[in-house]
C-alpha cells in the first residue's frame, strides 16, 4: 500500500507515521489489489482529526474521524475503514453472485420481463 501522510497544524512525528503504517498494513491484507492511501492528520482547537482517501482497483473510500487524541482518531478511522472494506467486498460478492433465489421462487417474474 502506497501511503502519503499530510500534517496540518501539527508537528510531524515518526511515532505517528509508524503507528499509521502499522494500522494501514493490517487493512492492506483485506484488499485484493494494491492501494493508495492519502491521509491527513490535523488539529483544530482541541479536536484531533484523521481523514483518509483510499483508492484501490474498484474501491474508493473516504472516511473521517475526530477524537480527543490523535491516536484514538487513527484507531477510530482504522475501525471505520475495516467496516467499509468488508461492506464493499460483501456488496461486490452479492452483485457477482446474483440473486437467483428470488427468480426461482417467483416463476412469473420471467414472463413479465418479456
Amino acid at each position: 500500500m502506497q501511503i502519503s501522510i499530510t500534517f496540518k497544524k501539527i508537528e510531524s512525528s515518526d511515532a505517528l507515521k509508524s503507528y499509521v503504517q502499522e494500522k494501514l498494513e493490517k487493512l492492506d491484507k483485506m484488499l485484493d489489489a494494491p492501494a493508495e492511501a492519502n491521509l491527513v492528520l490535523s488539529v483544530e482547537k482541541i479536536r484531533h482529526i484523521a481523514e483518509i482517501n483510499l483508492s484501490c482497483e474498484k474501491l474508493k473510500i473516504h472516511a473521517k474521524e475526530e477524537a480527543e487524541t490523535m491516536y484514538s482518531a487513527i484507531d477510530g478511522l482504522s475501525d471505520k475503514l475495516q467496516i467499509l472494506i468488508k461492506k464493499n467486498k460483501e456488496k461486490a460478492r452479492r452483485h457477482l453472485a446474483g440473486d437467483k433465489q428470488t427468480i426461482k421462487a417467483n416463476p412469473d417474474l420471467g414472463t413479465l420481463a418479456q
